[in-house]
């Protein structure tokens, strides 16, 4: 893992200490969305090194306890994992879940088995509106062949931008993933606590809550905000608290799925980031303060366990946008929990729009909002 600025010079110095094996290596390159004009800059090098490219563009990246928005995360692999970038992968005759299923298949075929399951770490576009339909049709067809993982990359303004992009293409709409080894399976947390009082979303469609408990959604949104917490929501400052007072979507095995609320429509009804099945259970969640409900320890802790103490080892996090935005300025304050809970050094990765994974190893992949990815670097 190495953070370079984005100048033709940086990048260059960065490869050459590296000195990357051509026929083997590859480079998976985490961008800001202010650096999204430098792509270029990376394909160019990775073609005069001869070596493979993936990447992605952030709102913004991770580095330490801070969040930057210049420079470039280049994550080196001596020998790249099988990988595949699918652009606009809503669109033709084949639904999207068979079409990245087929993909990964081949992927599988054509990896050397190691001990222990591969990751399917996958990054897509956030403008993709299905990620929790697809991660069904997958998981439905593989089970637990392989361990997943992954995060939805963009703009924080969720206006489209192409924001994928390998050694010779820049695409949106799509998807890019890597069969990452099992030394790198990642873990995910977000310390939510699950209250007792759930409502029923009686009809959705895709990511649209039009009625919770046969009612306007926002209406009983609005009701439950007062009881609970005493606060007046209005249409004018909805978004101001919707990232405080997220949904949470109930599990059969007792976990909660974090959905933020995004948009209001005139009809009252609600957008959230991530798909809600009709006729769910949800809850009214309140967010917690950094490192809240042990969160960060408790994320420390399953690390060490999966993979062994990771002091001074290198550590790649995603932190949700959601959860920066409700934090504040006490988001680099879990950073920084995270960074002496784990002793990992460096720690760097991206602020992402979505993230993918499990709270326990092993368990059924879910969209999340409002999380935290960390996964082990380790890529011999």
């Amino acid at each position: 893992m190495r953070f370079v600025e984005l100048t033709a010079e940086a990048v260059e110095g960065a490869l050459r200490d590296w000195r990357p094996v051509a026929s083997r290596s590859g480079l998976v390159a985490l961008l800001p969305e202010s650096g999204k004009d430098q792509v270029p800059l990376l394909q160019a090098a990775a073609a005069r090194h001869g070596i493979a490219l993936l990447g992605a563009i952030f709102p913004a990246l991770l580095r330490g306890d801070c969040f930057v928005t210049d420079g470039a995360w280049l994550l080196c692999f001596d020998t790249m994992p099988p990988h595949f970038l699918l652009p606009a992968l809503n669109e033709g005759d084949e639904p999207a879940g068979a079409r990245l299923l087929g993909t990964v298949r081949q992927q599988l075929a054509e990896s050397t088995p190691e001990a222990g399951r591969p990751t399917l770490f996958m990054i897509f576009d956030s403008m993709v509106p299905n990620v929790s339909s697809i991660l069904d049709d997958i998981y439905l067809a593989l089970a637990n062949r392989v361990e997943y993982a992954g995060v939805s990359a963009g703009s924080e303004s969720f206006l489209p931008m192409p924001c994928l992009f390998d050694a010779t293409r820049v695409v949106g709409d799509g998807v890019l993933g890597l069969l990452l080894p099992p030394a790198m399976t990642p873990l995910l947390a977000h310390g939510f606590v699950q209250p007792e009082h759930s409502m029923g979303a009686t009809s959705t469609r895709g990511n649209r809550i039009a009625t919770l408990d046969w009612r306007p959604a926002f209406t009983v949104y609005q009701e439950i905000i007062k009881a609970q917490f005493g606060i007046d929501l209005t249409p004018e400052n909805f978004y101001q608290y919707g990232v405080h007072y997220p949904f949470g979507l109930l599990r059969a095995n007792g976990d909660v799925v974090v959905r933020i609320p995004v948009a209001l429509e005139a009809d009252g009804s609600l957008h959230c980031i991530g798909e809600i099945p009709e006729n769910a259970l949800l809850v009214l969640l309140q967010a917690p303060p950094a490192g809240g409900n042990a969160c960060i320890g408790h994320l420390a802790e399953n690390l060490a366990a999966v993979q062994g103490p990771m002091a001074d080892r290198p550590l790649l996090a995603f932190y949700c946008a959601g959860r920066r935005l409700h934090l504040g300025e006490a988001a680099r304050d879990e950073l920084r929990q995270l960074a002496e809970a784990t002793g990992a050094t460096p720690l760097g990765g991206a602020l992402s729009l979505g993230e993918i994974g499990n709270t326990v190893r092993g368990g059924y992949p879910m969209f999340h909002n409002a999380t935290l990815v960390c996964v082990p670097w380790s890529p011999q």
